[in-house]
C-alpha cells in the first residue's frame, strides 16, 4: 500500500466517539426558531464599481440577535441588465476564514467569470465591518472562540452559524437568484461554518469546504503543536482552561453543540471537501470526524505534504470543474 493510500485509509477509518448531548436537536430547533423571528431588515446599496460588467451591492441584514451583518452581493451582469436575464442566476455564498472579512469584490472573480452571483458576508466581531450585539455572562481568553463558553445559549459560534443561515434568507429574497442552485463555500473557519449550515439548512445544493475548522473540537483544543497547545482558533480554549481547570467539563459540554461532527448525519448537501496532511491549524483527522459521518454525496481530496494554506489553487480548479458540470450545466 502506498504512503498516500495508507494515510487515506487511516483517515477514512477515523470515527471518534460523538459528544452530542440528548437535547442537541431540541436546542437547535429552539435556536433556529429564535433566529427566524428576527426580521432581516435588508439594505442593498449599489456600488460604483470600476468593472462595469459587474453589478456590486453593499448589503447588510440583521443577524440572529439583531447584529447588523455586512456583505457584498456581486452579480455577473450590470445592474440594469438583471431584469432582462433569460434565467435566474446560480449563487455562491462565501464564509471567510478566522480573523478575516467579506473581502473585496475582486476576490471572487473565479466565480463571477462562471456566470455565478456571489454573496460574501462578514463573520461577526472579526476583521470586517460587522460588530457584535451579543452579551456574555462569562469571561474569555485570546480570541472570540472563547466568548460565551459557559452557556450554549451564549456561545459565540451559535450566533455565527445562525447569521450564516440568514445570509441564505437574504439571497433568496432576490427574484433573480435561482433557489435550486445555491452553493455555500469556505476555507478553514469558513469551511466549518459551511459544514454547519449544510446540516442546519437543506436549501444549498453543494457545499465546498476546504481545510475545515470546528470539527472534533475537544481534540482541537488539546492537541499540542510545537510549544503551543490547541490548534487554530481553538488554541484559545486551551488558554482559557489553563486558567479555569474546574470548568473543563462545562466548557466541553457547551462546545459539543457547535461541533460539526455532531451535526454531520444531518447533512444532505453534496459536499466537496479538501484537507492537507501537514495542516497544524485544522488537522485533517479532526475534519474526518465530520466527513466520515456524512451520508450525502461527498468527495474529498487529500493534499500530502501541504499545510493549511497550500493546495488552494488546485482545489479551486477542481471546484470549478465540478460546478461547471453539475450546477452550471456546462
Amino acid at each position: 500500500m502506498s504512503y498516500l493510500d495508507r494515510r487515506s485509509a487511516e483517515l477514512h477509518a477515523y470515527l471518534p466517539e460523538l459528544t452530542r448531548r440528548p437535547d442537541f436537536d431540541a436546542f437547535w430547533e429552539e435556536m433556529m426558531e429564535r433566529s427566524r423571528v428576527v426580521p432581516l431588515a435588508p439594505t442593498l446599496d449599489p456600488v460604483d464599481y470600476p468593472n462595469r460588467r459587474l453589478g456590486v451591492l453593499d448589503v447588510a441584514y440583521d443577524g440572529f440577535d439583531g447584529t447588523r451583518i455586512h456583505g457584498w452581493l456581486i452579480r455577473p451582469v450590470a445592474g440594469a441588465m438583471v431584469d432582462d436575464l433569460p434565467e435566474r442566476l446560480p449563487c455562491l455564498v462565501h464564509y471567510h476564514g478566522f480573523g478575516g472579512s467579506r473581502g473585496r469584490p475582486a476576490d471572487f472573480a473565479a466565480w463571477t467569470q462562471l456566470g455565478m452571483a456571489v454573496l460574501s458576508v462578514d463573520v461577526r466581531d472579526q476583521r470586517g465591518s460587522t460588530g457584535n450585539a451579543a452579551r456574555y455572562s462569562s469571561g474569555s481568553a485570546t480570541n472570540v472562540a472563547t466568548k460565551g463558553l459557559l452557556d450554549r445559549y451564549e456561545y459565540y459560534y451559535g450566533a455565527v452559524y445562525l447569521d450564516s443561515v440568514k445570509a441564505i434568507d437574504l439571497l433568496l429574497e432576490q427574484s433573480w437568484i435561482d433557489p435550486e442552485r445555491i452553493v455555500i463555500a469556505g476555507r478553514s473557519q469558513g469551511g466549518g461554518i459551511a459544514s454547519a449550515v449544510s446540516a442546519m439548512d437543506h436549501r444549498p445544493c453543494v457545499a465546498l469546504v476546504d481545510v475545515p475548522s470546528n470539527s472534533n473540537i475537544e481534540r482541537r483544543s488539546e492537541i499540542k503543536v510545537a510549544a503551543y497547545s490547541g490548534t487554530g482558533a481553538f488554541a484559545a480554549v486551551n488558554d482559557y482552561l489553563r486558567e479555569h481547570p474546574d470548568q473543563i467539563d462545562r466548557v466541553f459540554e457547551t462546545l459539543s453543540y457547535f461541533d460539526t461532527m455532531n451535526m454531520a448525519d444531518r447533512i444532505t448537501t453534496t459536499t466537496i471537501a479538501s484537507v492537507a496532511l501537514d495542516d497544524i491549524v485544522c488537522p485533517p483527522e479532526c475534519y474526518f470526524a465530520t466527513y466520515n459521518r456524512i451520508t450525502a454525496e461527498k468527495e474529498i481530496t487529500i493534499y500530502p505534504f501541504c499545510g493549511h494554506g497550500d493546495g488552494a489553487s488546485e482545489q479551486r480548479e477542481r471546484q470549478i470543474r465540478f460546478l461547471a458540470e453539475r450546477v452550471l450545466g456546462g
